[in-house]
Formats: structure tokens, C-alpha cells, sequence
């Protein structure tokens, strides 16, 4: 257990954490829903070849980043596919960003937040709170403030924006910058050993599993 006073900022990680979340991207369903949506802006991919090309080239991506840890952009991957099966001109960036939350909200199956971890946020709101995701921003932030839960943050650093992943140390990093606070000055609080326990412990960083935070944050 932490005394309030060693304190000085706060690491939360989204999902799992912070939203209880449900999706399934390996359904069919999703990706024949978003093929029929694509019908409607112009863009002609039946939802074998769309499960298919979106897969790959993630992968393809990812494995050509140089990257340990690597994310990508979806909204980039959906436009690379409106791009290569438009059957009329469209902004396919736009397209790309509507094809990503289309594809989000078909393969959502629970959304909530958890409202421990809501009440851990408002009785810390007093000092530095940084998110810290494994997330998307282009449809992750809107779930954020849809739930009410986007304002909470000081800063809020997706892994989509900087292109790798948490266990990568340098996103951890990135947040002490933003917060301006030393490594044994800030919790990380978080659901997942590798990602929200041990790599920010190896920085120094005080570090605790939501389970254990609901219990002795909240006392």
C-alpha cells in the first residue's frame, strides 16, 4: 500500500482498467457489416477479401516498422483499402477515419466504465493523471468522452500516436515528460502485468494492479 503523500502523479492504463470493454474483430459479422456500409461511400471489398487485406497489412506494417513492440494506425489501414477499391473518387482519408469507427462499433459488444477506477480518478484529481493506452485514438478517444471520462487526464497518450506499444518503455517515459515528475514520484496503475506493472517498475516507476488499487487507493 502507497501513502497518499508519496503520490505525486498518476499513470492509468484504458482498457481493462479504466473502460470494461468487449469486442471481437474476428467475427465475420464485423467485417460484413463494414462492407456493406463501404457500399454507401463508394467502395466495392466483399467481406472475405476486406478480413483478408486488413489483416495482412497490419502485419505487413508492423513487421516493416523495426519496431519491438509496434502499433499502427488503423484509419490509415481502412484508407489504404477504400484507396485500392473505390469504384467512385472520394476523400479516402476522411473515408478511412468513418470506415475505422464503422468497424469499431460493429465489432463492440459491451461498453462501460468501471466505477472504482472512476472513483479512484475523482478523489486523485488534484495532482497530474496521465492516460497511457494500447489504444486507437481515432475511435479510443471518442469512447473516452463519450463515458465521460476524457477530462479526467492531464495527457492522454495513445500507442497509435507514437506507433509502438506498452511494454515499450519510451511511452512511460513520454508521460513522466508530459507530467514533469520523476519516476518514483508517479503510480502506474493498470491491469496487465508485463505492460502496466514490470516495464514501468524497470523505470523506477511505482506500480500496482487495478485489483489491488480499488482496494488500497480507495480505503
Amino acid at each position: 500500500m502507497f501513502e497518499r503523500s508519496e503520490i505525486k502523479g498518476l499513470i492509468f492504463d484504458c482498457y481493462g482498467t479504466l473502460i470494461d470493454i468487449d469486442t471481437d474483430e474476428d467475427d465475420y459479422y464485423t467485417y460484413d457489416a463494414v462492407s456493406k456500409w463501404l457500399k454507401y461511400k463508394g467502395v466495392q471489398i466483399d467481406p472475405d477479401l476486406l478480413i483478408s487485406e486488413y489483416h495482412s497489412k497490419i502485419r505487413d506494417k508492423m513487421e516493416g516498422s523495426g519496431e519491438q513492440y509496434p502499433d499502427v494506425r488503423v484509419e490509415e489501414i481502412f484508407a489504404e483499402i477504400c484507396n485500392e477499391n473505390a469504384i467512385w473518387k472520394s476523400d479516402t482519408i476522411s473515408l478511412g477515419i468513418e470506415t475505422s469507427m464503422v468497424f469499431r462499433s460493429a465489432s463492440l459488444r459491451r461498453l462501460r466504465p468501471f466505477r472504482e477506477s472512476m472513483e479512484i480518478l475523482n478523489r486523485y484529481q488534484d495532482i497530474p493523471i496521465c492516460l497511457v493506452s494500447n489504444g486507437q485514438r481515432v475511435f479510443s478517444e471518442k469512447e473516452l468522452r463519450f463515458l465521460g471520462l476524457y477530462d479526467f487526464f492531464d495527457h492522454v497518450i495513445f500507442s497509435s500516436d507514437v506507433r509502438y506499444k506498452k511494454p515499450d518503455q519510451r511511452i512511460f517515459k513520454i508521460a513522466l515528460e508530459h507530467m514533469g515528475l520523476n519516476p518514483e514520484e508517479v503510480l502506474s496503475v493498470g491491469d496487465t502485468e508485463e505492460n502496466d506493472i514490470i516495464a514501468p517498475q524497470e523505470l523506477g516507476i511505482k506500480a500496482m494492479h487495478i485489483y489491488d488499487a480499488w482496494k488500497d487507493l480507495l480505503d
